[in-house]
């Protein structure tokens, strides 16, 4: 086992001779006051119920600790997609009895390579609904409650009833929403230090292809997700003259109707926008695109191509999802358990050649429109229109 950074010389001859008894005793055997555990979770109980090498030097072994996850920890999981499923699944097998999702996609034929909680006869059905069928079937001891709706349909009260929230997103713009919303619910005293009792941990994971990457946020004392915005890559644009008049791609076609036709023709009434989790909006584009690209020769254009452009969507692996969900899962089991230091607080995953972890704690910008608490001055005329306002909040450099 891999000793802590900075432990001296004394302190690995310290840990390396400790004795912690014969690794075959029991979880009951090692407390008597212990409750009786279903095996399934006889390793976790012996996580729990004894100290380690690793462990907090302040960790005391009770069998509170071990009902406190099992039976009043709530974990949240926004994301029922890649992440989430396997999220899910190594939560629900870590122990944790109360897990909730938020999903309000439903599933298509192309999750079904990954997302290995639904079946073929799942197909259009909410995803949310299905993954907490299969867990609460599965695992009779574990109760998932499902919402099919969106993220923004809940306010202050429902998040703060979780103990930890744990992310499997696809989107930048949902996960800005999670961590603002997180931001929000943090009281602070009179010099400025946040009150623990309203500070909800949360763990992030993402993944682009063989790529993947763990955050874990503490509100209010680490760093949030917009100190390291600039850590997201760009979004792709194609030049307007192209995607107008000489289109070449099947993506070409797809942004035109997206950037171009819908405007002018509001098929869905008039002000309403593109919505990418919404099937009919995607059939509209994808019908359109395939009108247009038909006229200028390119084939190409498919319902997924359409989804994938207009989320800016990269194909998941299976593998990635599944390294990601376990460090995840890992960092809520340290949350909820203060068994080990958490992460801190930036992982990144790299298996395109070879396979290459490494992490660092990236720190708090203390320029954060979100987590800074430090107010930004505007300098405006007396005769300042609303729309002056406007225009100086888009030019300001940190807005």
């Amino acid at each position: 086992m891999a000793l802590e950074d900075g432990a001296n010389g004394d302190e690995a001859d310290a840990i390396q001779g400790m004795d912690y008894g014969d690794d075959n005793v029991s979880a009951d055997e090692v407390d008597d006051g212990a409750p009786q555990q279903d095996p399934r979770y006889k390793s976790i109980s012996n996580l729990i119920l004894r100290p380690g090498a690793m462990t907090r030097q302040d960790f005391e072994p009770c069998s509170e600790l071990l009902d406190f996850i099992q039976n009043t920890c709530k974990v949240l999981i926004v994301g029922a997609g890649g992440l989430g499923c396997e999220l899910l699944k190594n939560l629900a097998l870590l122990g944790f009895r109360d897990l909730h999702v938020i999903d309000m996609d439903t599933i298509d034929l192309s999750n079904l390579n990954r997302q290995f909680l639904f079946r073929h006869n799942d197909i259009g059905k909410s995803k949310a609904e299905c993954a907490a069928n299969f867990i609460n079937t599965r695992i009779p001891s574990c109760t998932v409650t499902p919402y099919c709706k969106r993220i923004e349909d809940f306010d202050e009260d429902f998040y703060r009833g979780f103990s930890v929230i744990v992310c499997g997103l696809d989107s930048i713009v949902a996960r800005r929403w999670m961590n603002g919303m997180l931001l929000s619910m943090v009281a602070y005293d009179d010099e400025g230090n946040p009150d623990p009792t309203t500070v909800k941990p949360l763990i992030d994971g993402g993944t682009e292809g063989f790529k993947g990457n763990v955050r874990s946020v503490v509100p209010g004392i680490t760093a949030c997700l917009e100190c390291s915005i600039d850590l997201y890559p760009p979004a792709v644009n194609f030049p307007m003259c192209t995607i107008a008049h000489t289109p070449r791609l099947p993506e070409h076609c797809i942004e035109y109707v997206k950037v171009l036709l819908w405007p002018k023709e509001e098929p869905f009434g008039a002000g309403i926008g593109v919505d990418g989790d919404d099937p009919k909006h995607i059939s509209w584009i994808c019908g359109k695109a395939e009108d247009r690209a038909k006229e200028f020769g390119i084939e190409g254009v498919t319902y997924r191509l359409t989804l994938g452009v207009i989320k800016n969507i990269i194909p998941a692996v299976a593998s990635t999802n599944a390294v990601i969900a376990a460090a995840c899962a890992t960092e809520v089991f340290k949350v909820a358990s203060s068994m080990y230091a958490p992460l801190d607080n930036y992982f990144l995953f790299n298996d395109v050649d070879g396979v290459y972890s490494s992490s660092f704690s990236y720190e708090r910008n203390p320029e954060c429109l979100a987590c800074s608490q430090k107010p930004q001055l505007i300098t405006a005329k007396p005769l300042d229109t609303l729309q002056d306002l406007i225009d100086a909040l888009k030019e300001h450099p940190l807005l």
